[in-house]
């Protein structure tokens, strides 16, 4: 009882400075209560609920993912690179084929692929096994979810990657089983060569039936203008009439010689036999030639029916038909080069790396996942806090 009676005693000596501290202390108190109630929720909200849901999904939901990778290239006798690769492919002959890269890449990534790798639902199947987790799985929307959702999912799990440089592409398939992983890689890049191959094919065909359709037309331009060529000849009666008025003209040049033989001799007679009977005779004969002379004179030219009005129509048709001949042989030798070059311009697919067949999974990496999420969330926090705090001292 006394040391009770003293301690209240003691204590009721300093009655002021007791109060005093009290007060602090319930002020501070309050502050880091307050402090405490707006910053816990947000390291809540911000660092632990995320990084626990990230440790609960890598740890216990997220599915293995296994990727398959392939790797090819297309090749093409008339494309040409400056790379390593494309130097060592030049020497043997051969180039990488962009425009073919790219519709092969174009074709592995369209619905029409999807569609054939679909075939019975297969890909659907590989891709909504239950054991699969519901967050990785394909969850169709609807009773059996539309193709567009399915493609949107296909986008995801299949890649394609060029390389400028070498021309290379890497094709990376993923699926949740090491087999399934394989299987569709394996059909994606058989897909890829069917397509150049048709794109081969497609380009050889149109080049020879071009080239065909040319020697067609110039058959018939050429038969066309050596029937109008004939029929020109039968109609005229000739057959060249440069040539038939060369052979004319030397008829004619004969004539004259002749008639100018005769005139000399008549002449002869009458200087010194006036009374040769001869004299007639040759003045008949030179008569004659003169006629003759006249006319052949007449067929060469002069009348409508003469050789030279029928050589101009004659000529006209004659080059027609040999530019028609001349252009059958031009579109004769197109086609055979055209020929050559189809076989020559053939573009291959040829496979660098085979499609493998993955033993570890390679996705999702749980450990950089996890920790990613603590400092994202950690970062989060700051930047909220100082907000906080700067809102806080503004309202103050």
């Amino acid at each position: 009882m006394d040391i009770a009676h003293v301690n209240t005693e003691a204590g009721n000596d300093h009655p002021e400075g007791g109060q005093s501290e009290a007060v602090n202390n319930d002020g501070i108190k309050t502050s880091m209560r307050k402090l405490l109630g707006k910053v816990h929720p947000i390291f809540l909200l911000t660092v632990v609920v995320p990084t626990a849901l990230a440790i609960f999904y890598f740890g216990f939901f997220a599915s293995d993912v296994y990727i398959s990778e392939s790797r090819f290239v297309v090749r093409s006798p008339d494309k040409q690179s400056t790379s390593g690769l494309g130097i060592l492919l030049k020497s043997t002959g051969f180039g990488s084929g962009g425009d073919e890269i790219y519709a092969a890449q174009g074709y592995v990534l369209s619905r029409d692929a999807l569609q054939a790798l679909n075939r019975n639902n297969a890909f659907m199947r590989a891709y909504t096994v239950p054991s699969i987790s519901i967050f990785d799985r394909f969850n169709p929307t609807g009773l059996r979810g539309s193709f567009e959702d399915l493609y949107s999912y296909y986008e995801k799990k299949v890649s394609l990657d060029q390389d400028t440089a070498s021309s290379i592409v890497t094709l990376n398939v993923r699926a949740f089983t090491p087999q399934d992983a394989q299987h569709f890689n394996e059909r994606l890049l058989e897909m890829a060569e069917a397509t150049v191959n048709k794109l081969n094919e497609r380009g050889r065909q149109d080049l020879i039936r071009f080239a065909q359709r040319e020697v067609d037309e110039a058959k018939q331009q050429s038969q066309k203008a050596a029937l109008a060529l004939s029929a020109y000849r039968n109609q005229a009666g000739v057959v060249d009439p440069e040539k038939q008025a060369t052979i004319q003209m030397q008829m004619i040049s004969k004539l004259q010689d002749e008639l100018i033989s005769t005139r000399m001799q008549a002449r002869e007679l009458r200087a010194f036999a006036p009374q040769n009977p001869q004299i007639a005779a040759l003045d008949t004969r030179a008569k004659g030639l003169g006629q003759e002379i006249d006319e052949q004179l007449g067929l060469v030219a002069g009348s409508s029916k003469s050789l030279s009005s029928r050589a101009a129509q004659y000529q006209r048709l004659s080059l027609e038909s040999q530019f028609a001949d001349r252009q059958l042989a031009s579109a004769m030798a197109s086609y055979e080069d055209a020929r050559n070059e189809a076989r020559r311009k053939q573009a291959y697919v040829e496979r660098i790396v085979s499609p493998n067949r993955p033993d570890d999974a390679l996705e999702p990496r749980r450990l950089r996942g996890i920790f990613s999420t603590l400092i994202l969330g950690l970062a989060a926090w700051a930047i909220i806090s100082m907000l906080v705090a700067g809102m806080l001292e503004h309202r103050d």
